[in-house]
């Protein structure tokens, strides 16, 4: 997401700040080609004029005219900017007693997924939420979310298939929720595929009768022009308090995570960024403005790896590295745990500078395979990579779909990372002596 649009940007400032001074006519010619990248992304006509506007008006002050470097003083206003069209700071979810969540927006935004993305998060947070399927118009639904809550282990009520009625679904859904004693309940209601009188009905409904504390929007990222209809017609109609975007990791444009904030001058609250469950984020402007503009998000970086990584497994690791007894089996391990932070891609995004970097893609067939060629050793040959011999090299290579050539290159550059940890060790406990002698 946004890959097209932090391209562009990127070379245009890039362009800017190679010149040594800036005049009126270089910022007028840069601001004319950002408006047209953030039309092309998909950004609404108004809400880009507008944006350019503040840009420009604060790029010609004296102060960055004359500034030793204007072209990163001008950088710095558009990324100041860009933080507060994306809603400035983040905004938590306010979960005052009773704590009720209304879902709302068209089919295929992805509540349903996102109710429950929303409800594992709340989870690890130490909250108890529970999940209430309230669309009674799409059976599939309710099992999908049925479903999605044993995955999350997050208890929901499911109305009984003959339910029609929302109102009685939700009543009914209360006293269910009092039982089950959760302290977060996310409420996920029908869509349409266009916005009607019916849809709107229902969901006023359920506000009216559920008054709950936030009522988030989930809308595709990948919306474009129609993203502005769709969150003016559910804010004017609802009074939405935040929004969920969804397929922020898709190739599309993205102008909509711009456009929708602005419109509804709601904060967006959470960003969906994969299909797995666990690829769901509190949506925090300002690092997203520093991943479109090439700055990289170090901090979302730290957090991902905190959370993925296990403290003691990644210190076990270190010790077997600096003492040269790291196998195949430790190579696996760490294999699985640099998986967990997701599509490498996307890690790589979030360095400084990477963004910026031209078809940036990582071979994931290459990694599928070296992980099959270590899956296909025995335990034994996993331990001591010294005892692969010919044959076994032949075995290991059928039985990963690879030739031999591919499993004596991946041998090969094992040998030379334990060879290079080793050196490394020798030389650290030589320095440690000599440091002593001199004491």
């Amino acid at each position: 997401m946004f890959s097209q649009l932090g391209d562009k940007l990127q070379d245009i400032f890039k362009d800017l700040r190679g010149h040594g001074s800036i005049s009126e006519t270089n910022i007028t010619d840069a601001m004319r080609q950002v408006r047209l990248a953030l039309l092309e992304a998909d950004v609404d006509y108004q809400v880009a004029k507008r944006f350019i506007a503040q840009v420009k008006e604060k790029a010609l002050g004296e102060e960055v005219l004359r500034s030793v470097t204007p072209g990163q003083q001008i950088v710095k206003i558009f990324h100041d900017e860009l933080t507060a069209l994306l809603g400035g700071a983040a905004e938590p979810l306010n979960l005052d007693k009773p704590a009720r969540i209304l879902m709302v927006g068209l089919n295929g935004a992805g509540k349903t997924t996102s109710s429950a993305k929303l409800a594992r998060l709340l989870k690890k947070q130490g909250r108890a939420p529970l999940l209430i399927a309230c669309d009674l118009q799409r059976p599939a639904a309710i099992a999908q979310l049925v479903t999605l809550g044993k995955q999350v282990e997050v208890p929901v009520y499911s109305p009984p298939p003959s339910e029609k009625d929302v109102l009685r679904t939700t009543k009914a859904s209360l006293e269910w929720a009092e039982a089950e004693g959760g302290n977060v309940q996310i409420f996920d209601t029908a869509g349409r595929q266009e916005i009607d009188a019916a849809l709107i009905d229902e969901i006023k409904r359920l506000k009216e009768f559920l008054k709950p504390q936030e009522i988030l929007l989930v809308a595709d990222a990948a919306t474009g022009q129609q993203a502005v209809s769709v969150a003016t017609h559910f804010h004017e109609a609802l009074g939405i308090t935040g929004i969920v975007l969804t397929k922020l990791d898709g190739d599309a444009r993205g102008g909509a995570a711009l456009s929708m904030r602005e419109v509804t001058q709601r904060p967006i609250k959470f960003a969906g960024i994969g299909e797995k469950l666990d690829q769901f984020e509190v949506f925090v402007p300002d690092r997203l403005a520093g991943r479109i503009l090439g700055m990289g998000d170090i901090v979302g970086l730290v957090e991902k790896a905190a959370e993925a990584i296990d403290e003691e497994e990644a210190a076990r690791m270190e010790r077997k590295l600096r003492t040269a007894s790291f196998d195949f089996n430790d190579f696996l391990a760490q294999f699985k745990m640099m998986r967990k932070l997701g599509p490498l891609e996307s890690i790589l995004g979030m360095l400084p500078g990477m963004g910026n970097v031209k078809d940036m893609n990582v071979d994931e067939k290459m990694l599928k395979r070296t992980e099959a060629i270590v899956l296909s050793m025995t335990d034994a040959e996993r331990r001591r990579p010294d005892i692969l011999n010919a044959r076994r090299r032949q075995r290991i290579a059928r039985g990963s779909g690879s030739s031999v050539t591919q499993v004596n290159d991946l041998l090969q550059r094992f040998n030379q990372m334990r060879k290079l940890m080793k050196n490394a060790g020798k030389m650290k406990r030589m320095m440690a002596q000599m440091s002593r002698m001199k004491s």
